[in-house]
């Protein structure tokens, strides 16, 4: 066999497609560094996704590839590195916050904080640095769902420090009134305590901050899409038609305000018996796969109508954290690692390599 060179290992890299990405490696650029000595070969990964979870099969399959092309000893190093992403244009963004992704639905009752919960809980599993704001002021359910108590404190009087479980930095006005007040605010009051929840929070280098938006497309989501720098939503529908016709709202919505929509989460898509093992689809069947081809957006996973789901989020103790390693913690972590790949797939943010411009009077 002729000398392996370089060319003989970027050709191999350029026929795997990673199925995050879906592209290869060499075009999304995750490809640090390549060292050749002999039959040896050296290859460095810097991975534009979190991806802990992945990264002994990804690793697997590459040594095979680069065996097949000559490799008789293989090294590879697999890290990641999140970088920040475009936001709505004239929006400011938020020190030490790299990305912010929008999770929403066009109505209640589909399971978008649990969504949410699990979804953050996923990326920290995958190795990001990760945040959430419970931005339902009327509703506020992470607290429980992330099995925190009591105030956040405040360091200066000025900002709070967000609270913190399971390695996830988490903000909700449910920290900072009675679980049993009603919250009986305008418009104006609640659009306020959103950015005062976002904007004076102390959030500590942040690759995501996950926002759990309250259903709809009222006063809040208008407020997130004008003033809270967004790089990405997510729709969180169920197959039933009904719940599609809400989440097809709530996706026209961030089109128009030129949020890019990383993909849709089906939840509650199909149940099974837990007594017989009779597979069910009691919401119907399909409707998230269609509305995701209809819409030219990604399906970025189908999550199963469980009782243990629910039980787990209520008690505190959301799945990805309570079983680790069930199959519905497996898409939850399949989910986040998608979305995020859909993310680093879009425009980066440049802003921090512009220079600042002073004027003075001399």
């Amino acid at each position: 066999m002729s000398e392996l060179t370089r060319e003989h290992v970027e050709q191999a890299l350029k026929e795997f497609t990673d199925p995050h990405l879906e592209t290869n490696l060499i075009k999304a650029k995750a490809v640090e560094d390549i060292q050749i000595d002999g039959a040896q070969v050296t290859l460095r990964l810097a991975m534009p996704y979190p991806c802990a979870g992945y990264r002994e099969t990804l690793a697997q399959e590459l040594n095979t590839l680069l065996t097949n092309v000559g490799a008789q000893e293989v090294d590879i190093q697999i890290e990641h590195k999140i970088i920040a992403h475009s936001v709505q244009h004239g929006v400011k963004r938020l020190n030490n916050v790299k990305n912010i992704i929008a999770v929403a639905s066009g109505k209640g009752g589909v399971g978008k904080s649990t969504t949410s919960v699990n979804l953050a809980l996923a990326l920290a599993a995958e190795g990001a640095s990760v945040g959430l704001l419970d931005a339902d002021i009327y509703g506020p359910s992470q607290p429980r769902m992330m099995g925190l108590s009591g105030q956040p404190e405040s360091e200066d009087g000025k900002t709070i420090e967000p609270m913190e479980n399971y390695g996830v930095q988490t903000m909700s006005i449910g920290f900072l009134i009675d679980e049993e007040t009603p919250m009986i605010w305008r418009g104006p009051m609640v659009t306020q305590a959103l950015e005062q929840l976002l904007n004076d929070t102390q959030w500590r280098d942040l690759d995501y901050l996950v926002i759990d938006l309250p259903p709809g497309t009222g006063d809040t989501q208008l407020t997130l899409a004008q003033k809270v720098p967004v790089s990405g939503a997510i729709i969180v529908t169920t197959p039933q038609d009904i719940a599609l016709l809400d989440a097809r709202k709530g996706l026209k919505m961030f089109e128009k305000v030129d949020i890019p929509i990383l993909g849709i989460v089906e939840n509650m898509s199909t149940h099974i018996c837990s007594n017989c093992s009779h597979e069910e689809h009691i919401f119907g069947e399909g409707g998230g796969t269609a509305m995701a081809e209809e819409a030219g957006v990604s399906l970025l996973g189908a999550l199963p109508l469980e009782l243990r789901i629910r039980q787990q989020a209520d008690s505190g103790k959301p799945t990805v954290i309570a079983e680790p390693d069930c199959r519905a913690s497996e898409i939850y972590r399949d989910i986040a690692r998608k979305a995020s790949a859909r993310l680093a797939r879009q425009a980066k943010d440049y802003s921090a390599s512009f220079p600042n411009i002073v004027i003075q009077n001399t």
